[in-house]
């Protein structure tokens, strides 16, 4: 029979003193699922090791499978009764000393931890618990640029929780959890480290904040873009020049519903006022000849409504003294016979004209010169859009906005430099003031621009593949769901199946997973799972998980308020984290509201007592008007009417 060396050390008398890392041995194997019986000495709870503190016998702890020059990493999944294997009599004789325990990868003496196994454990292989050096081990070598710490292990706070940001970046990532869980916050400290100026001076990250809630969390270190912008705090316009759009994305925003008739002879106008740009400004790598309707050229769509109001609403009649065919509009006139309004495209104001008969001699008719498209009603919507101030971020856009012939101050290179080659770091594009019915084509039209952008400059210093660029996407599942066809999704689909190859990476932020459509959440290489009571929303997010974790994410409806567990490429083992929250000063305004508090509460500008159980202050609702009309929720000193004090 073999003889090991526990069986000499008996016979020889020899006292080994107890190694303080063993906690069991193994005695079933089920391809990645491992048995595991708890030695008699091992006493569940905690442990020390060389100073150092470690819980033995907690779901989501580390174990390693020594194997010769090779250790197995686990994950333990299950521990008591229900982790004993099965038999069919005398089940009790087994007792409630097991784990069950996940194999998740490998790691070679002196190696780095590979995923996935080469060889499996058998019967009486001991099992140790995972140390601070057994981390390093898995998680090095490595340059220190290639990890940043987001928090630290549960099981051991010694422990830093490090996350690969190369594979964080390009391969995406998911943060979800129930409202209230602490995403934002999570957020807000990834984001903090991952644009720490000492660390990475060339981060690049775009948030879509659709609730106006970072750019307190990441102060110093970004720039704000809003539609309603305070210049005190330094926040710039957010200003999307309508031209930018592809011919796809602004018809809907624009006109609405159309034939493909329509469509047709909307998009034959616009080629042709983008050609009469080029002429009044040219603009390097295009020309007249190859534009498309979809080509980044300005165009005045003011002038394009004006067109297509006249074609579909004036008359015309013989042009006195002149030949038959020749007719001048039939304008409204005045007792002196001056037109009353013969209209302005810029102020979108239309033309009058007066009523003709369409019967009779044919120098009576009306005559168009072209055919009507049937489009007054997309019209009128269109010119109230022209005139809506809530549109003028899109319509108007500043330096962008196209004149009659198409010349403009500024081109794309300008905006694209302010969102993604500023001095700052990250680029918060507050959405909070964006009309809801607007929102997931403005987000889609967003991600397209920055994606077209970054895909045909992938092999210059400025493309993403020499500077990756990071899209932090708030509130996903509000325009991602599983059946959504809206540019928004569109978008977002693209990248996240193409986008790693051009350094354009995702970080979707949501609170309810399930409502995101899978074929996006599956893309996510890397998922932040935080507290989920949903049972629907954990299946949805372990089926997204790459490792067999089921017994892992059981434990998502118990996991306290800025706690997860990573899962996926940017990590080495799967971990349950405490994630490192950001100083109190810098953390989102996300914060839930107190209602019954002691002392005083600060709140944007506000220093007073705040909550039910403090005294009632003197209430101005006027105020509150002037924010409301203002649409602005950051306050500011409404200017006294006449005769009242400031």
């Amino acid at each position: 029979m073999p003889i090991n060396s526990t069986w000499w050390i008996r016979l020889l008398g020899v006292t080994m003193a107890p190694d303080p890392t063993l906690i069991g041995t193994v005695q079933d194997v089920n391809g990645a699922t491992v048995t595991v019986e708890l030695a008699q000495e091992t006493v569940t709870g905690l442990s020390f090791v060389h100073g150092e503190s470690y819980r033995i016998g907690q779901v989501g702890s580390f174990v390693r499978i020594p194997l010769g020059f090779i250790d197995l990493y686990g994950v333990v999944s299950q521990v008591g009764a229900g982790a004993a294997p099965r038999a069919d009599t005398e089940e009790a004789r087994y007792g409630n000393r097991w784990i069950t325990v996940q194999i998740v990868g490998e790691g070679r003496r002196g190696g780095r931890f590979e995923r996935g196994v080469s060889v499996h454990p058998t019967i009486d292989d001991r099992v140790h618990l995972v140390t601070e050096a057994d981390l390093r081990a898995i998680y090095g070598p490595g340059e220190p640029d290639d990890f940043v710490a987001v928090g630290h292990l549960a099981s051991a706070e010694s422990i830093p929780a490090l996350v690969d940001i190369n594979k964080l970046i390009t391969r995406h990532s998911a943060v979800v959890g129930t409202t209230g869980a602490g995403k934002s916050t999570t957020v807000s400290g990834l984001l903090t480290s991952l644009s720490d100026p000492a660390r990475y001076p060339s981060a690049r990250i775009v948030v879509l904040d659709i609730h106006g809630e970072y750019s307190k969390a990441l102060r110093g270190r970004s720039c704000v873009f809003r539609v309603t912008p305070d210049a005190s705090k330094g926040e710039e316009p957010l200003l999307i020049p309508f031209w930018a759009l592809s011919f796809d994305e602004l018809l809907p925003l624009a006109f609405g519903r159309l034939t493909d008739a329509q469509s047709a002879a909307i998009a034959d106008a616009i080629v042709a006022l983008k050609r009469e740009s080029l002429l009044a400004q040219p603009r390097d790598g295009l020309d007249a000849e190859s534009v498309t309707v979809d080509s980044p050229v300005p165009f005045c769509i003011h002038k394009l409504w004006f067109d297509l109001h006249k074609r579909e609403h004036h008359t015309l009649i013989p042009q006195p003294g002149a030949a038959a065919d020749e007719f001048v509009p039939a304008y409204v006139v005045d007792a002196a016979g001056t037109p009353v309004q013969t209209g302005d495209a810029m102020s979108v104001t239309p033309p009058l004209y007066r009523t003709v008969k369409t019967t009779g001699p044919a120098h009576e008719r009306v005559q168009h010169g072209r055919d009507p498209l049937g489009i007054r009603q997309q019209l009128a919507s269109l010119a109230s859009k022209l005139r809506d101030p809530r549109m003028a971020f899109l319509f108007r856009p500043g330096d962008w906005l196209p004149q009659l012939d198409g010349t403009t101050t500024s081109d794309l290179d300008r905006l694209l430099k302010s969102w993604i080659g500023s001095t700052s770091s990250v680029a918060i594009l507050d959405l909070s003031g964006i009309p809801s019915s607007v929102l997931s084509d403005l987000i889609g039209v967003l991600l397209r621009i920055l994606y077209d952008a970054l895909f045909w400059a992938r092999h210059l210093p400025e493309g993403g593949r020499e500077r990756p660029l990071l899209l932090v996407l708030e509130e996903a599942h509000a325009y991602l769901g599983k059946d959504s066809s809206n540019t928004a999704a569109v978008a977002v689909r693209r990248i996240a199946k193409e986008g790693r190859k051009y350094g354009v990476g995702v970080m979707l932020v949501s609170q309810r997973p399930s409502e995101v459509d899978p074929t996006i959440l599956s893309q996510c290489g890397t998922i932040f799972a935080m507290r989920l009571a949903n049972d629907i929303d954990r299946g949805h997010v372990t089926t997204a998980a790459s490792d067999n974790l089921k017994g892992l994410f059981e434990m998502l409806p118990i996991l306290r308020t800025g706690e997860a567990i990573i899962v996926g490429e940017a990590v080495s083992l799967p971990v349950r984290t405490l994630i490192e929250p950001p100083p109190m000063d810098r953390r989102p305004d996300s914060a839930d509201p107190r209602v019954a508090v002691r002392g005083s509460l600060y709140v944007d500008g506000f220093d007073g007592p705040g909550g039910w159980n403090q005294r009632r202050d003197q209430e101005d609702y006027a105020t509150v008007l002037y924010q409301w009309r203002k649409q602005t929720p950051h306050y500011e000193h409404r200017p006294a009417p006449d005769g009242e004090g400031a």
